[in-house]
């Protein structure tokens, strides 16, 4: 298996976390499943050979380019044969940043890229294809986000809500909806709409997500660490709270999770 990444160049790492690949041959007759959980960022994926089948009807995999939002709950892909995959881990306003849409239309689903960018998907779908390595297809992508970038302005509610996502991060999910309405100027339920309409998910949604993906960090960063500690540090009421929250968002209980899962999360990894 080879695994490749890299880290965008400015100004495109205002929206873009990072750029990532994939080579992977999974022997003849086998299959491999793998589960997705919400991570608080957003995806645009590129299938480059054949692409995996997703278990949920409700996140289907209908092409080989595709634009994920955020994520409400777990779910299962089965691969099998040869997976080579191209993919822009887009932090959480990205798509905002990126499409004139609201982002929520998005949400929970994966959308084929050619309905919403018909061109960019057409062009660097077969860019990316003929390319003959990571740091090409690194290039080419740039230039195509680059150019796309360039032909939007940022809103004034974007530049609010990017402070909301940050204060969110800061402290790892545990900061009240009211306090970051008031940090944003404006009342909850304007508060909430634009953020649903810049993100693409609820603030209280996102929360929750941020605060199962700091505790999975926690593990991440110490395997020692009990689930009594990561309840606590992750600002959770108590063990039955994370334990619901896990349960809701990955399908396992955190036991269940750490024993079959490698704790790595997406969100805080720099």
């Amino acid at each position: 298996m080879s695994f490749f990444t890299a880290k965008p160049s400015w100004p495109l790492s205002l929206f873009v976390k990072q750029y990532w690949a994939i080579d992977n041959c999974v022997p003849i007759g086998d299959e491999y499943i793998q589960r997705i959980v919400p991570n608080g960022l957003m995806e645009l994926t590129f299938y480059l050979d054949s692409k995996p089948t997703s278990l949920d009807d409700h996140k289907s995999i209908e092409d080989r380019a595709l634009i994920s939002g955020h994520l409400k709950s777990y779910y299962d892909i089965s691969i099998t044969g040869t997976l080579s995959m191209f993919s822009v881990t887009l932090l959480p306003f990205g798509v905002g940043m990126l499409l004139n849409l609201p982002a929520d239309e998005i949400y929970d689903h994966n959308v084929p890229l050619k309905y919403l960018l018909p061109e960019i998907s057409c062009r660097l779908k077969d860019s990316l294809y003929e390319a003959n390595s990571f740091d090409e297809r690194v290039s080419l992508t740039e230039k195509c986000l680059m150019a796309l970038y360039g032909s939007k302005s940022q809103s004034y509610e974007m530049k609010r809500i990017i402070d909301s996502v940050h204060l969110i991060k800061n402290s790892k999910g545990s900061v009240q909806v009211d306090d970051l309405s008031d940090a944003a100027c404006l009342s909850r339920k304007q508060f909430e709409r634009t953020f649903l309409n810049l993100i693409g998910t609820t603030p209280k949604q996102f929360l929750k997500t941020v605060r199962f993906q700091n505790s999975i960090h926690i593990k991440q960063i110490d395997p020692s660490a009990n689930l009594t500690e990561i309840a606590y540090c992750s600002g959770y009421y108590d063990q039955a709270h994370m334990i619901n929250d896990y349960k809701s968002l990955s399908g396992l209980t955190p036991g269940q999770y750490f024993k079959e899962c490698d704790p790595f999360s997406d969100f805080f990894d720099n």
